[in-house]
């Protein structure tokens, strides 16, 4: 899957380039910060200007600008001219970024939880598959995000792809993204939301339509286990955790935790911070406070280091 199945790199670095967009829906927010980072900077030099002409000895000049027809054109006809014409730019611009769903457009439903993104893809309105803390999809397609939250305010934000929305309680927001080419876009929250707000990224990995489609098949599929998975199936449920975590294929079937059916092919772990690799794995089983301060997944550190490496064998299977 051009080399983002499940690369051993490091997860790209925060902040990222905000004003690159790479996508339609980004373009147009990225185009208008420049339009008015410009536009500030002429009405800053006019004013500067005014201010020196005002300052002259130059009689003329000052009689001018005190003048009843100079505060008319400056004070009211300038203002309403540059902020009209920013008003009909802003929402001309931005149309495209509003726009109603197609009927049929591809959905993935994102529910903010404290402190990780639990991920939902849907088929017909109805869940077809779950995964967390990483979104994949395809490139030139604009995709639906049905944004909600599980406890507090949480925003989901994907700065090169597009605007931030609030993920508020008790409500769906509906927000489009689309990736004009395959890569790694970073996403984090970015309202407060507790003592790990700032440990609450994911990773949004744009695939091109035919591996996106290769990635969705795969995922549908229950677990694939390999060697002990009968024993490792058996210790994953006494050790506790499948009464949080579910694992489709199994009798794993815990809501409380991310979904960790193919836990093994997702880049990150932590909620994209940290990258998903072996001895990564066993730190965080054996102490994931220490790790990430505040995150609610209980240490194992109680439990023998056999047992410990029994499970993190597991999980790795799980592709």
């Amino acid at each position: 899957m051009s080399g983002i199945a499940k690369p051993n790199a490091p997860a790209p670095s925060w902040p990222p380039p905000t004003l690159d967009p790479a996508g339609p829906f980004a373009a147009p927010l990225a185009e208008i910060t420049f339009v008015m980072l410009a536009m500030g900077c002429a009405v800053f030099a006019i004013v500067l200007a005014v201010l020196f002409f005002a300052l002259r000895r130059d009689g003329r000049w000052r009689t001018f600008i005190g003048s009843p027809r100079a505060v008319l054109i400056g004070g009211f006809a300038f203002p309403v001219i540059v902020l009209s014409a920013s008003l009909v730019y802003g929402l001309w611009t931005t149309a495209r970024v509003t726009e109603a769903p197609a009927p049929g457009e591809m959905r993935v439903r994102v529910i903010g939880e404290m402190w990780w993104w639990r991920v939902i893809y849907l088929q017909d309105g109805q869940p077809s598959f779950e995964t967390a803390n990483e979104i994949r999809i395809p490139t030139g397609t604009p995709v639906t995000f049905e944004l909600q939250s599980g406890d507090v305010i949480h925003s989901f934000w994907v700065p090169r792809l597009g605007a931030k929305l609030d993920m508020i309680p008790g409500r769906t927001n509906i927000l489009r993204l689309e990736a004009d080419r395959p890569g790694i876009y970073r996403g984090q929250c970015t309202e407060f939301c507790g003592a790990a707000h700032a440990l609450m990224a994911f990773e949004l990995v744009a695939l091109d339509p035919a591996d996106f489609a290769s990635w969705r098949e795969a995922q549908m599929r229950p677990a694939a286990l390999g060697a002990n998975g009968d024993q490792a199936r058996a210790l994953f449920q006494t050790a506790g955790c499948a009464a949080c975590h579910s694992v489709r294929g199994t009798d794993a079937n815990g809501a409380i935790g991310p979904d960790l059916t193919h836990f093994a092919s997702r880049r990150t772990l932590g909620a994209g911070i940290l990258t998903n690799e072996p001895e990564t794995l066993r730190h965080w089983l054996a102490d994931a406070a220490s790790l990430k301060p505040a995150a609610r997944m209980p240490s194992y550190a109680q439990l023998p280091a056999a047992d410990l490496e029994a499970l993190a064998l597991y999980m790795e299977q799980l592709q």
